[in-house]
């Protein structure tokens, strides 16, 4: 079984571009597991993760396709929670979502994104957009 962890926020764009390429990698459904992981900076509604449209969606991608998933939810600094769920479960692959910037922004992926490739000693997928029409 190949354990792939996916940062999820609150774009869902982001979430489908994610699940797209995990739907993609090589091999048969049954062989992939899949943990949705969203981490809470600010939840004063007390929401679950599940709640999130962002969440929903990923999750509903993933059973469309015969994928095996789980959603982890947490609280702190997304990337920290993202590297430690990852190492934690001995997931064998981490994705994230890019975000498009500005030419001077270019040489940094985004805070999270570029924190987790930093600090992770996993392999990290960074998507692009949603392929999706």
């Amino acid at each position: 079984m190949y354990h792939i962890v996916i940062g999820v926020d609150d774009d869902t764009e982001h979430a489908l571009a994610c699940v797209e390429e995990v739907v993609n990698l090589p091999g048969d459904p049954s062989e992939k597991e899949v943990t949705l992981v969203h981490s809470f900076t600010d939840n004063p509604s007390g929401a679950s993760a599940t709640q999130l449209h962002s969440v929903r969606e990923a999750s509903e991608y993933l059973e469309d396709n015969g994928i095996a998933y789980d959603v982890n939810e947490s609280s702190g600094d997304p990337a920290d929670v993202i590297v430690e769920f990852a190492e934690k479960e001995e997931a064998d692959l981490i994705v994230t979502a890019g975000r498009k910037r500005s030419p001077a922004g270019k040489a940094l992926f985004g805070s999270v994104t570029q924190s987790v490739i930093l600090n992770s000693d996993r392999p990290v997928m960074v998507t692009g957009e949603t392929k999706r029409s």
